[in-house]
């Protein structure tokens, strides 16, 4: 049987899950690739760290450029992370015909024109599955299963640490701080959480999929961008009355020849099937224009999930190198007429909004002419019977506005003596 070689960059908790998978399904991907494929280098600077896999000490160096160039390696796997080191060794593959196969979200966002035109001129694969929702297939799917379609929207919760600090939120009703805490103590989130919660995370990995989905390259400075740092868990509970779950949500949408790429909390239907996603789980509803809805769930991060993805890359890969039909798939497609990116000030939603009123009269009618001026309209208003001082919450739900017109808004109103903070505001997601 023909042998195809590995060289993984990189041997921290992903790299050490990918060599446990080849190790346990030797067979199993010899039988269904006919092909072996056997690992011939590992990189990496610690090589005495206990990963908990057995390795043959003679595969492990510190020396990552050696195992690119190593003419034993077939298929590089690029396991290290970063934008800097990590693509000069992607670029150095594909530049000798070599695919590569990676989980580098980061890279693939802030670089992706430069490593898709390397992979495209050099006719090498480059294989990214695990960069997107860890162990679910949603770019396998969107690069052939949905080929046929027009992508019309895409919405995914991408980050299995803040779903798992909003699901605990709600659940057991306590404070972001605390959840976020037991989170680091429970290896959730990280010690410095803010690519997580801060939504940096999911936008990298919202611009690898609309670049996917739309045919056209898409930059991180194209997103906004806001996360859940801070969020109240009043906010939590009061969405949840008025029938909504909050959730950190990618939305990715066309609509009269734009499209929105946005990164931000949002409040969902309880009733809609991304609402019910909890925990450390990661969902992707894709909707094309002849499939229709279809929902792609899963864990989203960790060793063995991410390392399932990546090794469905390398048996990709290996199959391809071995039939000499490398590029099968390229990387990337640019199309013809592809979408604009929509200016931020013109996105139209719902919003909630959560204002700390003085307990007097006049009040809301104030705030509903403010409103009022700027051509938003009222939904539904909820006063609470609570106080903080001389001032009650009020909450209210919108129907669709302009995010131009609805920040506006919110200055004139936030600027009045009467309000006493700043008014609390979340996009509604209704999926209609």
């Amino acid at each position: 049987m023909k042998e195809v070689g590995i060289g993984i960059l990189g041997f921290g908790t992903v790299g050490a899950g990918v060599v446990e998978g080849l190790q346990k399904h030797s067979d199993l991907l010899a039988e269904r690739t006919g092909l072996r494929l056997v690992i011939r280098k590992i990189a990496d600077i610690d090589l005495d760290r206990d990963r908990g896999v057995a390795v043959d000490p003679s595969l492990l160096t510190t020396d990552a450029a050696a195992v690119v160039d190593d003419p034993s390696v077939d298929v590089v796997v690029e396991l290290i992370g970063g934008t800097h080191v990590a693509k000069e060794l992607m670029l150095r593959a594909l530049a000798l015909g070599k695919p590569v196969v990676t989980a580098n979200k980061a890279l693939l966002a802030e670089c992706g024109d430069e490593v898709y035109a390397a992979a495209g001129q050099n006719g090498a694969d480059l294989l990214f599955e695990a960069s997107v929702g860890g162990g679910i297939p949603i770019i396998r799917a969107l690069r052939e299963g949905l080929s046929g379609n027009r992508i019309l929207q895409i919405c995914g919760i991408l980050n299995g640490t803040c779903n798992y600090i909003l699901t605990r939120m709600e659940h057991e009703r306590l404070p972001f701080d605390q959840v976020l805490a037991e989170a680091q103590q429970a290896g959730y989130a990280e010690a410095e959480p803010a690519l997580d919660i801060d939504g940096l995370d999911t936008a990298h990995k919202t611009v690898v999929l609309a670049s996917q989905a739309f045919g056209r390259s898409v930059q991180m400075s194209d997103v906004q961008v806001e996360g859940i740092r801070g969020i109240d868990s009043l906010d939590i509970e009061y969405a949840a009355e008025l029938g909504y779950r909050i959730k950190l949500l990618a939305v990715i949408k066309e609509d009269a020849g734009e499209i929105e790429v946005r990164v931000h909390p949002a409040l969902i239907p309880c009733s809609h099937m991304l609402a019910s996603v909890s925990g450390v789980f990661n969902a992707v509803l894709v909707t094309g224009d002849v499939v229709g809805e279809t929902l792609y769930y899963g864990r989203g991060a960790g060793r063995e999930p991410t390392a399932s993805a990546v090794i469905g890359d390398i048996a990709d890969a290996a199959r391809n190198r071995a039939s000499g039909t490398p590029n099968r798939i390229p990387a990337f497609v640019a199309l013809k007429d592809v979408p604009t990116i929509r200016a931020a000030d013109k996105i139209r939603t719902r919003y909630y909004m959560r204002l700390s009123l003085k307990d007097a009269p006049g009040m809301f009618g104030r705030v509903a002419n403010i409103l009022g001026h700027h051509g938003i309209s009222i939904a539904s208003v909820v006063q609470k019977e609570v106080r903080s001082g001389a001032y009650v919450p009020v909450v209210m739900l919108t129907h669709a506005a302009g995010e131009g017109a609805f920040r506006a808004a919110l200055n004139e109103i936030d600027a009045l003596d009467e309000v006493g903070a700043p008014t609390v505001r979340f996009r509604i997601e209704d999926f209609e």
